[in-house]
């Protein structure tokens, strides 16, 4: 299957190398022009960790050829770019492909459909809890990656649709979740990076080479695991199903369950090294408060669920950046929600 990939950082090119071992065909896209330039010159794809091999990638000169003829077109790039990018690709969206979400941020599949609907075009989405590959780019054309144990997916509509998608194109390690409402609480990243940032921001800040895992002592996996039990009583009262971050650790990194603390000091032990970041230009921050946090914030107030440590986190962020990080959100503004009531979202989610 031929599949547009809009992104070349670590998730789009560890998406194109588990694409290629699996058979099908992917197609980079670099929005910023800059980021498949080697691959475009043909270089090849060098994958390490969970894969390692040497891959051929095609790659697009723009959006237009990035999406005409594939099958499937999927974001792979930060939420922050979500709504640039799907702009882009609009005009050159066609019936009979379905665009999928890796990961899914800020409800902005709802986005797309009414963007679409605005040409009076209906395409069906896939939309994922999280990324199926973690990873960072070690080089214009390397990739060091890891490949996820279980992924949430879901559709729009509501449907099987999307689980048969993801496991035809990256294989048997997905679940299948009621809607665009479970997987938005299906992510924990937002939570989980908001801790770490907020508990680590000076060494961020002077620019620091320092390991992540490391230093989620217990008591940031207490911070976590606090923030943790918000989201997972927004979601109780959705009536959604999703995982515990304990689940989550447990599933993505291969280890047993345990308090947070314990879990990073396993991964550890397994010699995870993964760096941190050392900038306050980061998407544990700017990506996540804006298109993770906020987003869960409005879930908990349609729902009456309180959500001080959310609310707490978001509020210090922003002191401490000194910008209102909320009204980085580029595409709840465009959705109209001002006034919906719980029930009223969750029939547009599905």
């Amino acid at each position: 299957m031929r599949v547009a990939i809009l992104g070349t950082g670590a998730i789009g090119l560890g998406a194109a190398a588990l694409l290629t071992e699996q058979g099908h065909k992917p197609v980079l896209w670099s929005p910023s022009g800059t980021g498949a330039a080697a691959l475009a010159g043909g270089a090849p794809l060098d994958a390490s960790g969970a894969l390692t091999g040497r891959y051929t990638v095609a790659v697009a000169a723009d959006a237009r050829a990035a999406v005409t003829g594939a099958e499937t077109v999927m974001l792979a790039l930060p939420a922050y770019g979500h709504r640039a990018v799907l702009d882009a690709v609009l005009p050159h969206l066609a019936a009979g492909q379905t665009v999928l979400f890796s990961g899914h941020l800020s409800f902005a599949a709802l986005y797309l459909a009414q963007r679409l609907a605005e040409r009076g075009l209906h395409l069906p989405m896939v939309v994922w809890g999280t990324t199926v590959t973690t990873g960072r780019r070690t080089g214009p054309t390397a990739v060091r990656m890891n490949i996820r144990a279980k992924v949430d997916v879901a559709g729009l509509p509501a449907g099987e649709g999307g689980l048969a998608l993801s496991r035809t194109l990256f294989g048997d390690r997905f679940v299948p979740r009621d809607d665009l409402i479970a997987i938005a609480l299906s992510n924990v990243n937002p939570q989980n990076h908001m801790a770490i940032a907020l508990c680590n921001l000076t060494r961020m800040e002077r620019g620091e080479a320092w390991a992540q895992n490391e230093n989620i002592t217990d008591a940031v996996g207490r911070l976590i695991e606090a923030l943790d039990a918000e989201r997972l009583a927004i979601a109780a009262s959705f009536g959604a199903t999703v995982r515990t971050v304990r689940e989550h650790f447990h599933l993505s990194f291969h280890i047993p369950e345990a308090p947070l603390g314990e879990m990073a000091r396993a991964m550890v032990a397994k010699g995870d090294r993964t760096l941190a970041p050392a900038t306050l230009e980061t998407r544990y921050v700017l990506e996540d408060v804006p298109f993770g946090l906020v987003p869960t914030v409005l879930l908990g107030r349609l729902a009456g669920i309180p959500t001080p440590l959310h609310d707490s986190g978001i509020a210090l962020l922003s002191a401490l950046y000194g910008r209102d990080l909320a009204s980085a959100n580029d595409i709840l503004p465009a959705l109209g929600l001002a006034g919906i009531t719980k029930d009223e979202l969750r029939a547009r989610m599905r």
